[in-house]
């Protein structure tokens, strides 16, 4: 029929696109019914129910890939915004940051206190009456007794380090084993102690910046009796020493040191002011007010150098450092200060490391803590190591290395309490001493730290 109506070439395409045709309808059909298993009602259903279930299906779906494009829109949104804020988000490589970033100086528009440099350099206004003033406060407030015990006075540590971080990447490590040292023998020992990372005058920096934080604490807090200087290169090593308090009733300044070297010879090093004892009066300072004028630095400190160089004997020349100027101060005006000044030599309120670290193993096979001398000195102090710069007066090396062994010996008294000790004196490891029991408190303290009668002392809190 087609045929007839259309020519033979037009019938054979027309019969094609039918044929085509029911070959799309049959795919058509095949695919419903595959929906309809899978997604739709599939069992009977109507198509209604097969939309609402196909809708719900692609629904889910959805759901589920959300998390996935959140993520990824992220991910996305933080690579093209890395470049630009770069700045203020930066690496998490802590390796590669420039610490400078955070330590800059902030300028905040307010003016440092400005002193009349015509008039001579002071801690601070005079004080005359401070005994008075003083003994009034501890009347009046009996709850903060300036001595916690007969012949125990009351006893704050001082010590510090520099606001910024160490020039060298370890120094702030040998810091940090340095004040744990010192908070150990205070805690023991009933000593409060002050860490100090503020430069409180900047024209008393270097050697001379424990005066005014000193004259500070000591107006600050007249509940305590001593204040005791530590420098941070100098670590406790005998935690069993306690102080002769009682030897030192009559002076107020405590420093280890020789009469003859002082006084006679008026050698640089006859004393050393890395370790001392000062007492809260009056007398102090005085002294502190004596003290000061040779610190400031720039030309006054320069100039005081070339001074106490020519009158001080084996004095290098460099610019006035505290030491010297005390040595300075007690030999030209002994009848002034030397009363009340004790320079201690009995036991090591510092010890040279120089002449006692390489004795150590030594002094472990016949000796004991508690000695506090040659024996085993309380305090080994590391002059001329400066761990925390860039360049010291000894090899990098043995300093680092005698710096661990003397933590390690005062650690070791500490670790002994708890049945452990360093497996050497240069091993940061430690190793069992002894057996776990069920009978804990009968175990005794070889050093009798637990518990010592010092600690006993019930001490006031602030």
């Amino acid at each position: 029929m087609l045929d007839r109506v259309l020519s033979p070439r037009r019938a054979r395409q027309f019969q094609r696109l039918i044929r085509n045709g029911k070959i799309t309808l049959l795919c058509l059909f095949l695919t419903v019914i595959v929906l309809r298993g899978n997604l739709g009602a599939g069992k009977f259903g109507t198509p209604e129910k097969d939309l609402d279930e196909i809708r719900e299906t692609f629904s889910y779906i959805r759901r589920r890939s959300e998390p996935r494009r959140v993520l990824e829109e992220a991910e996305n949104v933080q690579k093209s915004s890395s470049a630009s804020d770069s700045m203020e988000k930066g690496s998490n490589n802590y390796a590669e940051f420039d610490i400078r970033k955070i330590l800059k100086d902030e300028d905040d528009g307010i003016e440092e206190f400005k002193r009349d440099l015509s008039q001579p350099y002071s801690l601070g206004p005079k004080i005359s009456d401070w005994d008075q003033q003083r003994g009034e406060w501890l009347k009046n407030n009996p709850n903060f007794p300036n001595f916690i015990a007969p012949n125990k006075p009351r006893v704050l540590l001082v010590t510090g380090s520099s606001p910024k971080p160490c020039e060298n990447p370890v120094g702030d490590h040998y810091l940090l084993k340095s004040i744990k040292n010192k908070i150990d023998y205070c805690r023991l020992h009933g000593i409060e102690i002050f860490y100090n990372m503020a430069l409180l005058d900047a024209e008393m920096a270097g050697f001379w910046a424990k005066l005014p934080l000193i004259r500070k604490l000591l107006l600050s807090h007249p509940e305590v009796e001593f204040l005791w200087w530590m420098d941070s290169d100098a670590m406790f090593t005998d935690m069993v020493f306690e102080v002769p308090w009682e030897r030192y009733k009559d002076h107020n300044f405590v420093m280890h040191g020789w009469n003859e070297m002082v006084y006679d010879q008026k050698n640089w090093i006859g004393l050393n002011t890395g370790s001392f004892l000062l007492r809260n009066c009056q007398w102090s300072l005085d002294i502190l007010d004596t003290w000061a004028p040779m610190g400031p630095k720039g030309k006054i400190r320069e100039e005081a150098g070339k001074l106490l160089t020519r009158e001080l004997k084996d004095r290098p020349v460099f610019e006035a450092d505290d030491q010297s100027a005390m040595v300075y101060i007690l030999a030209t005006q002994k009848d002034k200060w030397g009363g009340k000044v004790y320079l201690e030599n009995a036991y090591y309120l510092h010890g040279y490391w120089g002449i006692l670290v390489d004795r150590y193993e030594e002094m472990i096979e016949n000796y004991h803590p508690g000695l506090g001398d040659h024996r085993w000195p309380l305090v080994t102090h590391f002059v001329g190591c400066k761990p925390c710069g860039k360049f010291g007066d000894y090899p990098v090396e043995r300093c680092l290395k005698q710096m661990d062994r003397a933590f390690n010996m005062g650690d070791n008294q500490i670790l002994q309490m708890y049945g452990f000790t360093h497996k050497t004196l240069a091993s940061r490891r430690v190793k069992r001493t002894r057996n776990e029991t069920s009978n804990p408190l009968e175990v005794q303290d070889e050093h009798g730290l637990l518990h010592p009668p010092f600690k006993a002392v019930k001490v006031s809190s602030s």
